[in-house]
């Protein structure tokens, strides 16, 4: 009798929760590009943030994240080439998850953070996957410490769909720069030249 009445007591707690919002049904939501919602939408920057991870002089990978990112995104589903994407990276906010490395990092040694306190990227092509909807690649302007360059973000669209009374659009994305190209020296050839990016994303309409 007492399983039967707990048993009891999570199906009511369950359907209490998705009866309140609490849980958002899994067919809510779209995996499929052509059925999100078009439109402007800006990053949820508690839910978005860029990994990176360099080679630390062969020994390992080094992690570590910019986080408070903002960016604007524009969806344009019928007509994907039409959308676009502008970010902004707040250098200061960078975690390195070591307090005396983020120090270094903002002197002029890496990314001058009293004179260059931001790095943008600002998209000027996007090119569907002909084979995969669900996959772009984003030709953009990234800008660090005053150069800017064109990079590729390859990107995968993972969801779309309301929750809790906000229509949201959830992607993933990777890429590849060379500090180099940004006059990020120091440390080099020992210190890795070539940077992995990871970005995740979930944008609110």
């Amino acid at each position: 009798m007492q399983n039967k009445a707990r048993l009891t007591l999570i199906v009511a707690s369950a359907v209490a929760l998705l009866g309140t919002g609490g849980v958002v049904a899994q067919n809510a939501f779209t995996k499929n590009p052509a059925q999100v919602e078009a439109g402007d939408y800006a990053l949820d920057s508690s839910h978005g943030r860029i990994t990176w991870k360099i080679d630390h002089l062969g020994f390992s990978d080094y992690i570590g994240q910019f986080v408070n990112v903002k960016a604007q995104l524009k969806l344009d589903p019928a007509n994907p080439a039409n959308g676009s994407l502008t970010a902004e990276i707040p250098i200061a906010d960078i975690a390195p998850n070591d307090e005396a490395l983020k120090r270094h990092l903002l002197t002029a040694d890496f990314f001058d953070v009293e004179k260059y306190p931001t790095a943008t990227f600002r998209s000027t092509r996007i090119v569907v996957d002909s084979d995969d909807a669900n996959e772009a690649d984003v030709y953009g302007d990234l800008t660090i410490k005053g150069i800017t360059k064109e990079v590729k973000l390859e990107v995968e669209f993972n969801q779309a769909g309301a929750m809790r009374g906000k229509y949201r659009a959830g992607f993933d994305a990777e890429a590849k720069i060379k500090r180099s190209d940004f006059g990020i020296t120091y440390g080099l050839p020992a210190l890795g030249d070539e940077v992995e990016l990871h970005i995740e994303g979930e944008f609110v309409k």
